[in-house]
């Protein structure tokens, strides 16, 4: 019988990059925005990366896509319910990080000191 998976991989792997964070918490934040917005809010993404992660989290339904038949035409991205169901878990990150990221970086000190 083949070991058991770990019970939060899938979930893990849905969102573990590092720029799905920044897509998700921006469009929650910020609502609905043109690519060009969310790349500016983002910072120092390169619009292929932010390209392949929209159509990542698109495709889990996390975010959707819209487009406009206007002159010119305009796209924009919104987080789903979906999408926004994941905010507790990332406030439950953010301060775990607050509490504890001292001491990941004294653990690391420590055992660069120790090479």
């Amino acid at each position: 019988m083949p070991p058991r998976p770990c019970p939060v991989a899938a979930a893990v792997d849905l969102v573990h990059s590092r720029w799905t964070t920044p897509v998700l918490w921006n469009l929650d934040h910020r609502g609905p925005l043109r690519f060009i917005q969310l790349q500016r809010h983002i910072g120092d993404i390169n619009p292929k990366m932010l390209t392949e992660r929209l159509r990542h989290l698109e495709r889990h339904g996390l975010v959707t896509r819209t487009y406009h038949p206007e002159i010119p035409p305009r796209v924009e991205y919104a987080i789903t319910p979906l999408g926004r169901s994941l905010a507790p878990l990332f406030a439950a990150l953010t301060a775990w990080q607050g509490r504890h990221l001292p001491a990941v970086e004294a653990a690391r000190r420590a055992y660069d000191a120790a090479d």
